[in-house]
């Protein structure tokens, strides 16, 4: 079973990439992000007819995010991430998909810092943390996937160089302090657990040519519960997807799990 998860950066303008991507790369279940759709106006009946149902949590212009499942469409489990109900941004959506838990995750960006953007940022990373801890002890595979914004460390598996992003949200410590106890909580970074020091980036800024110089950096992230982990065999990036004619800014990312 394989399962993505893609930065899509606006399903309105991306759509014909997105479903050139899915026929090429066939996963089971895709997690999008920053789809920048109101509810309404998600393109559910373009991915019907490339053979993918799908469930969605919508916000015109920013934001929001789906799970699509191959031959049918997942079941909805969590719309929003508790733990504050005055919050009004669509970053969480977790779905049922077979014997799969699945949450298609857009944390905040952060910046600038500091101020009330790194603030949210982080008091979004600690109600995560607290949902995330009973999916983790699940025996049945969970995989909390998305756009974290957070480049997990210097090393250059993760950045290109951090030289001109150490102001950035994305770097900070506390941020990356946060990312930490996601993961002691029992979770393994797939990518980095197969490709350990091998440069796997999938976000690429549209400025300073930094595609065309391989400037990029891992903010993508796909977290297997131990369950999931027990049968993961492959990860990866569909690189070439972000070197296409108007290319979101992210590559999808994906994992393999074998089948009991």
């Amino acid at each position: 079973m394989k399962i993505a998860t893609f930065n899509v950066n606006g399903i309105g303008s991306r759509l014909p990439r997105v479903l050139e991507w899915l026929a090429e790369s066939q996963p089971d279940i895709a997690c999008l992000q920053e789809i920048k759709t109101s509810d309404e106006t998600f393109p559910a009946q373009a991915f019907a007819d490339a053979g993918y149902g799908a469930i969605w949590h919508g916000q015109k212009g920013f934001n929001g995010v789906a799970v699509l499942a191959r031959g049918a469409a997942p079941s909805e489990r969590c719309r929003g991430l508790p733990g504050d109900p005055s919050d009004t941004h669509s970053r969480y959506l977790e779905a049922q998909a077979g014997e799969l838990i699945v949450a298609s995750i857009y944390l905040p960006n952060g910046n600038p810092q500091p101020g009330p953007k790194f603030d949210y940022k982080l008091a979004w990373f600690e109600r995560l943390i607290a949902h995330a801890q009973a999916l983790a002890q699940r025996a049945q595979p969970v995989i909390l996937a998305g756009d974290y914004n957070v480049v997990p460390t210097n090393d250059s598996a993760d950045i290109y160089s951090a030289k001109s992003w150490l102001d950035d949200a994305l770097l900070q410590p506390e941020s990356r302090d946060a990312y930490q106890r996601l993961l002691a909580q029992g979770w393994t970074d797939a990518i980095h657990r197969l490709h350990g020091g091998e440069p796997m980036y999938t976000f690429w800024d549209y400025f300073r040519k930094r595609w065309e110089r391989n400037a990029g950096m891992r903010i993508d992230h796909l977290l297997l519960n131990a369950a999931a982990t027990a049968r993961l065999v492959e990860a990866g990036v569909d690189r070439a997807v972000r070197g296409r004619e108007k290319p979101s800014d992210h590559a999808p990312a994906w994992v393999v799990l074998n089948t009991p």
